[in-house]
């Protein structure tokens, strides 16, 4: 298995949620965590729980829809410890509303934070990872990319977009070294369903939640992964699951 001390990892939408439980999992394996969030203080607030934990992790501002935003963290990284070994896409957004209602723009913010960003992330890490023969993306989509329902069509574009660009990235990280693996969670313990109660939308139940440390321990074991195999995607749901199958 790969040792991930000492690897560089950079993880958008690291502020909370799921992007903060595997900012703490690839902390207590040692490696160099570096928090990328729209919201800066957030990621600071899991960068310095890092540090109080002795891992080396710094917080940064990112807009990932935006290129300048992104390649000036990902600049910021390489300056910082000279490489970028692992680069996890986590952020995300929705608007939770039926085509007819939404606004171009918020279909936009959607496929932007949650499929342009993770191009734009690839694209910038993949310079040092050729240079090196060794990196890996992972991806973070959702069982939005197999099932559909009602008011989530930018969300499913987006999510089912993203599993297509990371088959089309793995195949040319292959002779590269760099692998790719996309992540599929079902729903979390997160905030991103806070919305619902404002949108008249029924809350899921707490039990058909899962743990987000449960979703970063996957990522962690597909890192972890001697590097003539690659976990190329992998779903993990709560036990109960009413998306699935």
């Amino acid at each position: 298995m790969i040792d991930l001390s000492e690897k560089v990892v950079l993880i958008t939408g690291a502020g909370s949620g799921l992007g903060a439980a595997i900012a703490r999992a690839f902390g207590s394996h040692g490696s160099r965590v570096v928090c990328l969030d729209i919201r800066r203080e957030a990621a600071e607030e899991v960068a310095s729980s890092l540090r109080s934990d002795g891992v080396a992790a710094i917080a940064l501002e990112c807009n990932v829809a935006e290129e300048h935003s992104v390649a000036a963290c990902v600049d910021r990284a390489l300056e910082e410890h000279g490489s970028v070994d692992i680069a996890v896409s986590c952020a995300a957004i929705d608007h939770t509303l039926a085509v007819a209602e939404m606004s171009v723009e918020q279909w936009d913010a959607v496929i932007g934070v949650n499929l342009r960003g993770p191009f734009l992330v690839s694209r910038a890490v993949l310079p040092t990872m050729r240079a090196r023969g060794y990196g890996h993306i992972v991806n973070i989509a959702s069982t939005a990319a197999t099932r559909a329902w009602a008011n989530a069509s930018a969300y499913h574009a987006s999510k089912w977009g993203l599993v297509g660009f990371s088959r089309g990235l793995g195949v040319e990280g292959r002779e590269h070294g760099i692998r790719v693996t996309t992540v599929i969670p079902g729903g979390m313990r997160t905030h991103f369903f806070d919305r619902f109660e404002e949108l008249g939308i029924p809350m899921p139940l707490e039990e058909n939640l899962q743990d987000p440390a449960n979703v970063a321990e996957v990522v962690i074991t597909a890192c972890r992964l001697p590097r003539d195999s690659a976990l190329q995607e992998v779903i993990v749901t709560p036990v109960t699951e009413t998306s699935w199958p």
